[in-house]
């Protein structure tokens, strides 16, 4: 294993990272804003279960390709980007009911959210770069334990650390909703919002450089 002073950076770093507001805690808290805190739970996970394949690949060496193949990591970028807009304009175009309130949160949109946010995940390549240029900071070539080992390991870590701040932020945003559920147009406004974060981070993906 490492060493103790190299582990205890690994976590601190870690902690920092993870709860930097990014776009996992923002589609997360979008997804309870339109939907409600179930869909945002199960979003969290899909985004935790869809940030393992990005520790594989980096233990594995596929993410190395985004960095020796500059087209490939533009093409999944702005693919993952168009997905985010397509998700945000459906929740626009979500019908509302006769007395002007959201529908009730029902199990079918909490599964559609767990789909898409594994979908989201894994086409995010920056993810995939964060993996590859992170983890090797903390991998120690002279340990017992294999360097492939060293990144699942030290991957699972880092994708749960990520995951409970994406939780924090659904229960934070669940509590703000919790207080403006009684009102239709309150609702109204916070699926709209909801659909303007998802489009917002989608557009914000597609214009960066890198």
């Amino acid at each position: 294993m490492p060493s103790t002073e190299l582990l205890i950076a690994f976590f601190v770093t870690t902690a920092i990272f993870a709860y930097i507001p990014g776009p996992a805690m923002l589609y997360a808290a979008a997804q309870t804003m339109a939907r409600g805190r179930w869909s945002g739970l199960t979003a969290a996970l899909g985004i935790h279960l869809g940030g393992y394949v990005h520790v594989l690949a980096a233990a594995t060496g596929l993410s190395v390709l985004f960095h020796a193949v500059p087209p490939l990591y533009m093409a999944v970028k702005l693919v993952g980007a168009l997905y985010l807009i397509w998700l945000g304009v459906s929740l626009f175009r979500a019908k509302i009911q006769g007395n002007g309130t959201l529908p009730p949160i029902e199990r079918k949109s909490a599964r559609r959210a767990f789909f898409e946010s594994i979908t989201v995940e894994v086409l995010n390549p920056k993810t995939a770069i964060f993996f590859m240029a992170f983890l090797p900071q903390f991998i120690d070539a002279s340990a017992t334990f294999p360097v492939w080992l060293q990144f699942v390991v030290l991957g699972t870590v880092v994708n749960l650390m990520f995951s409970s701040a994406d939780i924090v932020c659904v229960f934070l945003a669940g509590a703000m909703i919790a207080r403006l559920r009684r009102s239709g147009r309150a609702q109204h406004l916070m699926q709209r919002a909801g659909g303007a974060v998802l489009v917002g981070l989608g557009v914000h993906v597609a214009l960066q450089r890198s």
